[in-house]
């Protein structure tokens, strides 16, 4: 439910107030009894949730490619050394 905010068209006070969209707006001030209007907010960030709304979706060019160099560059740096599997350690005891 969103929060609306008013503003008091006679002692000018401003406040707010926790409605569901399908409510009427109010009439009345809190304060003084005065009539009221809604103001326009700039209500709260929109956030999409679900798959295709990732932030990285809509990454700049210049961006993307320099983490495609970063990945390449830090694959190829230093190459990982194998374990000896225990194929190997057994023919090491073998021979000597």
């Amino acid at each position: 439910m969103p929060t609306y905010e008013y503003k008091c068209k006679k002692c000018g006070v401003v406040f707010e107030e926790f409605q569901a969209m399908s409510d009427e707006p109010l009439k009345e001030c809190r304060e003084c009894g005065g009539p009221v209007k809604r103001l326009i907010g700039t209500g709260a960030g929109l956030l999409f949730k679900g798959s295709g709304f990732y932030t990285t979706d809509y990454r700049s060019d210049s961006y993307k490619k320099a983490a495609t160099a970063d990945k390449s560059s830090s694959t190829t740096a230093a190459p990982e050394k194998k374990k000896d599997s225990p194929a190997d350690s057994s023919k090491a005891k073998e021979t000597k």
